[in-house]
C-alpha cells in the first residue's frame, strides 16, 4: 500500500521541489554534513537532498521506482537504486547516511536503523529528522488544503525519545539534537526572520516543526579501536609559570605507545622560557619539545602547538597545575575506549581546594555551560576548563574547517568545542578534582575575558545556531 501510494503521487514531487520547506531542509542537512563526503540517503525521491549536500559520492535508496527514475535523470552524477529500507545490502560504507522525513512513515523504525548500521563505519554519522507530533493537526489541515503533499494515513508520531530509544536499541548513540522550522510557507521577510531567530530560542524551539537527531555508532572500540594504544602529545601552554615547569615534566604520565609533551612559551615575564630550556635537558628520557608561540593568547599558543604536535591524541594541560597531570589518564582512556570523540575536563563536580575558584568565576561557568549545552546540542558542564583532549585526526579536520568560524578566540577553548561540534563529534564532560594554583598569579581577568566570553557566545550562536 505505501509503494502504491508513493508511485502514484511520485509525478507531483518536481512541482513541489521548490517549496520553502524543502529549500530550509537541504539548507539544514548542508550545515551539518561538509561537502565532499560519502552520503547515504535512505528514502531519497527524487534525490535533490542528496544533490544539495554536494557528495564526493552519494547514494540514494527508495521503493518506489519512479521517484528512482526521476532522481536519475534530474541528478545523474550520483547513484539511485530501487530497494526497500528495510532489507537494503551494500558493501559500501558510507561517512553519512540520511533519514529525511521519513521515519514517520515506517512500517519498523527500529529493523532500517539497524540494517544501515552494517554500511558505517566508526566514524560514521546517521542523521534523522522528522516532525514533531504538536503539528499533527497543522500537517493534516494542510494536507487537506493542498498546501502540502498529501502523506498516507496512520503515521508514526515520534519524539525525541523515542527515536533515541530506537537508535539506542539498534546501535547508536545520539550525539547532538536541534529543532527548526517554525514557518514552512513562503511569507517573505516574516518566514526568514522567524526561522532563523526565533526557532532556535529556548522556550520557543519545541514548537519548531522539524526535530533533528546526529548519533554515531555505539561501542566504537570494538570496531576499530579495540584495545588498540595511541602515541600522545600533551600541550603545556606557559606564560609567567616558571615555578610549574618541573613539576608538570615530572608529573605527567607516560601513556599510551609514548608521549610527547610540547611546552609553548608566551611572553613571560619571569624565567619561564630558561626554565622550559634548563628542564629539557635535564630530562632526557622524557620526549620533551619546546617552543616559543609567534603570536598572543593561549588559543595562538595551543594551534601552534598542535600544528607540531606528533600524537595520536592531543592533550591541552594548563601549566598552572590545578587540573592534576596524574588525571590525564582518565582522559586518554576515554578517548582510548571510543566514549568520546573530544573529551572535555570538568571542575564543577568534586568539592575544590580554598581558593582554587572564585565565587563569580563560578557563576560565570554556571551561566556558559547552560548557555553552551543550548549552542552546541551537547550537554557541556564546564566550557572553561582548560584540559581538553581529542584526536588528531579530528583536529586537523576542524583546523582545516577554521574559515567557517575565522580566528575569533584568544583562548583556544571555544575554537575546539565549536568546531568540534560543527563536525558533529561526540563531547564528554570528565569530572577532575581542580586544584589551588601554588605558584604565580592566573592570567585571567575575569571581568574583561568574561565580556570576551559572551562576544564569542554571540558570535558562534550565529554560526551554530541562527544559520542563514
Amino acid at each position: 500500500m505505501r509503494k502504491e501510494f508513493y508511485e502514484n503521487i511520485a509525478h507531483t514531487k518536481p512541482e513541489i521541489a521548490h517549496r520553502l520547506y524543502n529549500k530550509l531542509i537541504q539548507r539544514y542537512f548542508r550545515f551539518f554534513i561538509p561537502e565532499g563526503a560519502r552520503v547515504l540517503e535512505i528514502g531519497c525521491g527524487i534525490g535533490d537532498l542528496l544533490a544539495a549536500v554536494n557528495p564526493a559520492y552519494g547514494v540514494g535508496i527508495d521503493f518506489s521506482p519512479t521517484m528512482i527514475q526521476l532522481a536519475t535523470s534530474r541528478h545523474p552524477e550520483h547513484t539511485f537504486i530501487e530497494a526497500n529500507a528495510e532489507s537494503f545490502q551494500s558493501e559500501d560504507h558510507f561517512d553519512y547516511i540520511v533519514l529525511s522525513d521519513l521515519v514517520n512513515d515506517l512500517e519498523d523504525v527500529q529493523q532500517v536503523l539497524e540494517n544501515v548500521k552494517s554500511f558505517a563505519h566508526s566514524r560514521t554519522r546517521i542523521i534523522v529528522n522528522f516532525f514533531n507530533d504538536f503539528w499533527r493537526p497543522i500537517l493534516y489541515l494542510a494536507v487537506s488544503r493542498g498546501w502540502k503533499s498529501p502523506t498516507p494515513k496512520n503515521q508514526n508520531w515520534l519524539s525525541i525519545a523515542d527515536i533515541e530509544n530506537m537508535l539506542s536499541l539498534s546501535g547508536w548513540e545520539k550525539v547532538k539534537s536541534d529543532n527548526k522550522i517554525l514557518i514552512p510557507v513562503n511569507l517573505g521577510f516574516v518566514s526568514d526572520l522567524v526561522n532563523r531567530w526565533f526557532a532556535p530560542l529556548p522556550l520557543v524551539r519545541s514548537l519548531a516543526l522539524s526535530k533533528f537527531i546526529v548519533a554515531r555508532p555505539t561501542h566504537v572500540a570494538m570496531w576499530e579501536i579495540g584495545n588498540r594504544a595511541f602515541s600522545c602529545t600533551v600541550v603545556i601552554p606557559s606564560r609567567n609559570e616558571a615555578g610549574n615547569i618541573e613539576h608538570a615534566v615530572k608529573r605527567t604520565p607516560e601513556m599510551g605507545i609514548g608521549t610527547e609533551i610540547i611546552f609553548i612559551e608566551g611572553g613571560s615575564s619571569d624565567n619561564t622560557w630558561d626554565e622550559i630550556c634548563r628542564v629539557q635537558k635535564a630530562y632526557p628520557e622524557k620526549n620533551i619539545k619546546s617552543m616559543r608561540q609567534s603570536g598572543k593568547g593561549k588559543g595562538n599558543a595551543v594551534r601552534e602547538a598542535f600544528a607540531k604536535a606528533t600524537g595520536d591524541i592531543l592533550f591541552i594541560l594548563d601549566a598552572d597545575l590545578t587540573v592534576p597531570p596524574e588525571e590525564l589518564p582518565k582522559f586518554y582512556e576515554t578517548a582510548r575506549k571510543g566514549h568520546a570523540d573530544f573529551v572535555n575536563g570538568v571542575r564543577l563536580v568534586y568539592p575544590m581546594e580554598a581558593q582554587a575558584m572564585r565565587f563569580f568565576n563560578m557563576l560565570g561557568n554556571m551561566f556558559f555551560s547552560r548557555s553552551f549545552t543550548w549552542l552546541l546540542g551537547q550537554r557541556i558542564k564546564d566550557t572553561l576548563c582548560g584540559t581538553k583532549v581529542l584526536f588528531r585526526e579530528d583536529y586537523q579536520k576542524i583546523a582545516a574547517n577554521r574559515k567557517y568560524f575565522g580566528d575569533f578566540d584568544p583562548f583556544g577553548d571555544f575554537d575546539l568545542l565549536f568546531g568540534a561540534s560543527k563536525l558533529n563529534l561526540k563531547i564528554v564532560d570528565l569530572p577532575i578534582r581542580y586544584k589551588a594554583r601554588t605558584y604565580g598569579d592566573t592570567n585571567i581577568d575575569r571581568w574583561k575575558h568574561g565580556a570576551i566570553l559572551i562576544r564569542m557566545l554571540v558570535f558562534a550562536a550565529r554560526r551554530l545556531k541562527f544559520i542563514k
